[in-house]
């Protein structure tokens, strides 16, 4: 039989790193050595040698700007499935959210769920994350940002009663609620800033909002992460409104900063607020209302003196390292089913793993 492999190639379905904060550049940036990338950028890369691939956010791959385009694409990652069973490449899938923000058609809905059959092993990013399918699952905690944003740290100072939107601007992300709830709350000196890239409907409305009241400004468009500390140091709360929230990477950018939060009460952000500080992830139940709005502003106007949030368990040298050990074991199990298929039933040894059983080999618990 084949020994494993002293490197293991993963191809990320995702663009190639560009140096921002997107969760992969961490990802990347931090893995082992013996862990070397390469990127889904079009079909040719499936024909270069892998021994992971790598989903983040499978409905990227079914959706298309058309039904006959989306079709066509859950076609090919059906081939694409095939294509993999076939040359016994192991499929790792990290779960960002539990359903796809925008509701997928039936072709999307069937085609997905064979990617969550297809999946040799998840990785989920925090404890509360139930499993789609019967693999087994690892938890790599999101990484923070203290490192990443350590250059540009401290220059900007917090402006009082500044209320700070920041990522993508979509329907399901609530910022119309906090546009109606900022409006109603007419809170002297106090200001919205809302820095993103919107849809066009979204960026007309905030122009309007823009346009009728003077405290309300915007940014549109991607935010290199110099400008982007800058606009999250301003703040004196971050909102986050979203319709519903399992992960956010921009929750965890706001606190690297300092700077609180105010999300739904969800499972998770609960969970969150009970790691780094129940002052510092403020959370609504919900619709997000001027009163709410109102009562984190005064909350958050005294944490100035207070110590930062607890972070430490979110180093990204222990997420890279996490997502080594995943690559790592998933390429292996692949190793030993293409060695011992075709040669009649194997003989089974029984021993002791660090991982523990099949569906519990949760080593970051």
């Amino acid at each position: 039989m084949e020994g494993p492999r002293s490197t293991i190639v993963v191809l990320e379905a995702v663009n190639p790193p560009d140096g921002t904060t997107r969760y992969i550049d961490q990802v990347v940036t931090c893995a082992p050595s013996g862990i070397q990338f390469d990127y889904l950028t079009g079909p040719r890369a499936l024909l270069r040698g892998f021994d992971v691939l790598h989903l983040h956010w499978p409905e990227n791959l079914t959706h298309g700007p058309s039904r006959p385009r989306t079709v066509v694409r859950c076609l090919g990652v059906v081939g694409l499935l095939l294509y993999l069973r076939l040359r016994g490449t192991a499929i790792v899938r990290t779960i960002h959210n539990m359903t796809p923000h925008e509701r997928p058609s039936w072709p999307e809905r069937v085609t997905l769920a064979l990617i969550d059959q297809a999946t040799d092993h998840f990785v989920v990013i925090n404890p509360q994350t139930r499993l789609p399918g019967k693999a087994p699952s690892t938890l790599v905690l999101h990484g923070h940002y203290k490192d990443r944003f350590s250059e540009y740290s401290g220059s900007v100072g917090q402006q009082s009663n500044r209320v700070v939107y920041a990522g993508l601007i979509r329907p399901y992300k609530g910022v119309s609620q906090l546009i109606e709830a900022f409006t109603v709350l007419a809170l002297h000196g106090s200001s919205l800033r809302i820095v993103g890239k919107p849809t066009p409907e979204l960026q007309a409305e905030i122009n309007r909002a823009s346009a009728e009241h003077e405290a309300i400004s915007h940014v549109f468009g991607f935010i290199p992460d110099g400008d982007l500390v800058r606009e999250i140091q301003s703040a004196q709360l971050v909102c986050l409104p979203y319709q519903e929230l399992h992960n956010s990477g921009m929750a965890l950018v706001a606190l690297s900063l300092g700077r609180p939060v105010l999300v739904p009460d969800t499972v998770t952000t609960r969970a969150l607020a009970a790691e780094v500080g129940e002052r510092w992830v403020m959370r609504f139940e919900g619709s997000l209302s001027a009163e709410k709005l109102r009562y984190a502003l005064e909350c958050s106007a005294d944490l100035d003196d207070l110590e930062q949030p607890t972070l430490q368990s979110r180093d990204w040298n222990e997420v890279g390292r996490g997502y080594g050990e995943v690559f790592t074991r998933a390429s292996q199990r692949k190793s030993v089913g293409r060695a011992t298929r075709g040669r009649g039933k194997p003989r089974i040894r029984h021993s002791k793993s660090k991982f523990g059983s099949r569906g519990s080999d949760d080593y970051a618990s």
